[in-house]
């Protein structure tokens, strides 16, 4: 049965707000409330001063009970006021030095409660619940679609490209386990005898998110080069990405002074297809097999440079 997201989020907020203390009346032992506390941390990190309306859009508080929090900081000496240089009409909020002083106090508690909190985790662990958290961000609030880069092969990335051609030819084309053998092969033919100067493999990632992978290796004849493992995640796809990935493979190709590049790919695969032709890539050969399960059609494409 699926979770019902509902109670998922509920419980965890209820778990959340009791691991970090926010129901504290005294938000981790500074005179403020956790609300207090964030309108702090605000201004804190603009040193040239927020308006009243900046801190309410960045926050969520009510303007009413926003004000109530600048009246009682302004009382106790803890911001000061001065004409806003873009608004005549408003004010800039900045921190004084007894703000500063909490404010730092805070800060300091603030990573010392997230420290403890997975003092416990591995780094491998930390990593997972980073990027857990991030994903959780980019769902409820996207904002903005971070850059698309392309960058080398690092540890634990074979794994990863790996465990996608597994589970995306087996659950979108019905291959069997061979396609991941096929796979591990190639990578750890590449790993073995990895040649800086003639082979390159390009990672495709998006906010620390992997999103597709391709190869560039020694091929069997003098002067060829191989194009392997192209793959894109759904998430990737209608990005322009598969294009970019193999044009940046030939680009390398080309300065690597190879004479031609070749690619064993599949007639069913008609998007990767597509993309080979309009690289210029021409199909020399075909045959038909089950070498990984459904019985298929596999072709040889080459491009002379």
């Amino acid at each position: 049965m699926t979770p019902d997201p509902i109670a998922a989020i509920r419980g965890f907020n209820r778990f959340y707000t009791r691991t970090i203390g926010v129901l504290e009346e005294a938000y981790l032992g500074t005179p403020l409330s956790v609300a207090e506390g964030r309108v702090l941390y605000e201004i804190a990190k603009a040193p040239e001063g927020l308006t009243p309306k900046a801190i309410s859009g960045v926050t969520g508080l009510d303007a009413g009970y926003l004000s109530r929090i600048l009246k009682r900081f302004e009382r106790e000496a803890l911001t000061t006021r001065a004409p806003s240089p873009e608004d005549g009409r408003s004010i800039t909020i900045t921190l004084a030095a007894k703000g500063a002083e909490i404010f730092s106090g805070l800060d300091a508690a603030s990573n010392q409660v997230v420290e403890r909190i997975i003092a416990g985790l591995d780094d491998g662990q930390r990593g997972r619940l980073t990027r857990a958290m991030t994903e959780v961000r980019s769902l409820l609030d996207p904002g903005p679609a971070p850059e698309v880069i392309l960058r080398p092969h690092r540890p634990g990335d074979m794994g990863w490209i790996i465990e996608q051609h597994g589970e995306v030819y087996t659950r979108e084309y019905g291959w069997d386990s061979r396609i991941e053998s096929l796979t591990a092969r190639v990578c750890a033919d590449f790993l073995a005898n990895f040649d800086p100067t003639l082979e390159h493999c390009w990672i495709a990632e998006r906010g620390g998110e992997r999103l597709g992978s391709i190869f560039l290796v020694k091929g069997e004849a003098p002067g060829q080069a191989k194009l392997r493992l192209l793959m894109l995640t759904p998430a990737a796809r209608g990005l322009g990405l598969g294009k970019r990935l193999v044009a940046e493979c030939v680009a390398f190709a080309q300065a690597a002074g190879y004479a031609e590049v070749v690619l064993w790919t599949h007639a069913v695969l008609t998007a990767a297809r597509g993309i080979y032709a309009a690289a210029g890539f021409e199909m020399i050969d075909s045959w038909t097999h089950a070498d990984l399960g459904p019985e298929q059609v596999s072709e040889t494409w080459r491009l002379t440079l």
